[in-house]
């Protein structure tokens, strides 16, 4: 390893901090992105057959998804444990489960590629764009495979390329410029590192998975105006801040501007922004 190299320990530190920098944004636009986003939730806990008395797994759960949906299709009887490796996000799904009266789910702090849970035999096991922030994503899948029961299903969504995923990449390649960073190398963490369809059907076959099928569908998340795009990637992305914290006051105002500019081309005739991001919905049976 070169003595310049980040340990996988540094790494999954780093994570946990900047996801519980995060959280307090998180809570703020939940309730917008879960009004966009509830139809994945809905159709992973199909794609996993969840049903009255399931007993479910949802990794890296963040916000609370789709834990609380499939803890609702569960009951009567089933019961969901929920996992992520943020306090502070975990603490966000609790308040979202006590607010919704669901009382079949359990939050827990635990990292979704280590699984350090007694529990086995699962019925289904679901995942919601956490994959692609795991260093070991195959491995995790090897885990999740090992704790489902025989007949069990695994439901993940992860998102497409960048130019299919609006939401994430307007403005990225000029705020890099703007600020001088590189691009990021070959299978850097982020949210677009599994968009290849390929890569991620070798990982569940490798794994162990049969039945593999793969569908894809459209998120629209719909912003009040440009300026409310940009504020959102300050709340919620604990890096995108400290990049405008470490630049000077001219490099900060452009890149703010940029990106702004960047949502102003989704503007509808409604005008609200509206962003159409692909994600891609894999399922399989153990």
């Amino acid at each position: 390893m070169a003595e310049n190299a980040v340990s996988p320990e540094h790494l999954k530190e780093e994570q946990r901090r900047d996801w519980d920098a995060a959280a307090a944004g998180w809570k703020k636009w939940w309730p917008l992105f879960e009004n966009c986003a509830s139809h994945v939730s809905e159709r992973l806990v199909e794609l996993a057959a969840v049903r009255p008395g399931s007993r479910v797994l949802d990794i890296a759960t963040g916000n609370g998804e789709p834990a609380l949906t499939a803890a609702r299709r569960a009951a009567p009887g089933g019961f969901v444990i929920a996992t992520d490796q943020s306090p502070g996000m975990i603490a966000i799904a609790k308040e979202r489960a006590a607010a919704a009266n669901v009382a079949n789910v359990e939050f827990r702090q635990i990292d979704g590629e280590s699984l350090d849970i007694p529990e086995r035999d699962f019925d289904a096991v679901v995942c919601r764009w956490g994959l692609m922030f795991m260093l070991d994503y195959a491995g995790a899948m090897r885990g999740i495979h090992a704790r489902l029961k025989n007949g069990g299903r695994f439901a993940t969504a992860v998102w497409a390329t960048a130019d299919r995923v609006p939401m994430i990449a307007i403005g990225a390649e000029a705020v890099r410029r703007i600020a001088s960073i590189p691009p990021p190398p070959p299978d850097a963490l982020g949210p677009l590192r599994l968009a290849d369809e390929a890569r991620m059907r070798a990982a569940l076959s490798a794994a162990g998975f049969r039945e593999i099928a793969v569908e894809r569908m459209i998120v629209e998340f719909v912003f009040d105006s440009p300026d409310d795009f940009t504020q959102m990637r300050i709340d919620v992305s604990a890096q995108f801040r400290a990049l405008l914290d470490r630049v000077n006051a001219e490099d900060r105002a452009r890149i703010i501007a940029t990106v702004t500019d960047g949502a102003r081309a989704f503007v509808a005739a409604d005008g609200k922004v509206r962003t159409r991001n692909e994600t891609i919905c894999y399922s399989a049976t153990r």
